[in-house]
């Protein structure tokens, strides 16, 4: 009787702020030498104004990446820069702003050849205090996240919702707020993602029984691994075999993105550490 074939492992991308401030042909050969197998970027380390970068710029970080033997699975941190930017915003001119950034990342995105777009960004996300204005606040934000699916999907771009914690985050705090909006949405491109840390600090189940509830739904497509002190997998008291144990029994086959906030003992040691223990747990499955 033949094996039966093991589940294709989850690719492993780093997050590349970990690496800033390292020009980016150089993050690229780091991460591939560490043995990632893509770069998640954040649009903030290429340039205060990322969407000002020409094609021929764009194509050239795309080679870089590539000539490493990498990918670049796609973009976080979306609206960092420029700075001020906001979805729950009533003012009309900083809206539109805001909307017409989101839509060049998306382009931005497409020309390096990523295809996960993961939405944080708390503080451009923020709810009022007004009790008055929380609705249309919220409301206003619910409808830049439509406004912006057909788009991704032209682009082939899965567009990830992502739930963050209090207090970083007042608004779409757990998995469950983060899939009712992309079920009342309802289209294809958008999708919602699991952040380990955020999920450490504002969930009620673990990390591993989040992926079992969400992934058979379709509703979740990416996952960004960090332990709830704010490091690297490795780093905490956190095990991460259970949920890389979940991805494998539901035959997940989408990015696995490191990402810590903390860098100990820097970034290029907390990178190294990452992926050898994400690596070994991998094979002791």
């Amino acid at each position: 009787m033949p094996y039966a074939q093991a589940p294709t492992p989850a690719r492993i991308a780093l997050c590349n702020e970990v690496l800033a401030p390292m020009a980016f042909a150089e993050q690229c050969e780091f991460a591939a030498a560490l043995g990632y197998d893509g770069l998640e970027v954040a649009p903030f380390t290429l340039g205060d104004d990322p969407l000002a970068l020409s094609s021929g710029q764009r194509t050239q970080l795309r080679r870089e990446a590539e000539q490493c033997g990498l990918a670049i699975s796609g973009l976080h941190w979306l609206l960092l820069r420029p700075a001020g930017l906001s979805i729950t915003t009533a003012d009309p001119e900083l809206r539109a702003r805001t909307l017409a950034t989101l839509h060049g990342l998306i382009d931005l995105c497409a020309d390096l050849g990523g295809r996960i777009m993961v939405h944080g960004s708390p503080a451009q996300r923020r709810l009022p205090q007004q009790p008055d204005q929380v609705e249309p606040a919220r409301q206003r934000a619910i409808e830049a996240f439509a406004s912006l699916a057909d788009h991704a999907q032209r682009a082939e771009i899965t567009y990830c919702i992502e739930a963050l914690a209090p207090p970083q985050a007042n608004f779409i705090n757990s998995l469950d707020e983060a899939a009712s909006i992309v079920r009342g949405i309802g289209h294809p491109a958008l999708r919602t993602m699991l952040d380990c840390c955020a999920a450490a600090l504002a969930e009620s189940e673990s990390p591993a029984a989040l992926l079992d509830r969400w992934l058979p739904t379709g509703l979740l497509a990416h996952v960004q691994v960090n332990d709830a002190n704010l490091r690297g997998p490795g780093q905490g008291k956190q095990s991460f075999r259970p949920l890389l144990a979940a991805l494998q029994r539901h035959r997940y086959a989408g990015w696995l993105a490191v990402e810590p906030f903390e860098y100990v003992p820097d970034g290029r040691g907390c990178a190294a550490r990452a992926i050898g223990y994400l690596r070994g747990a991998m094979e002791g499955l």
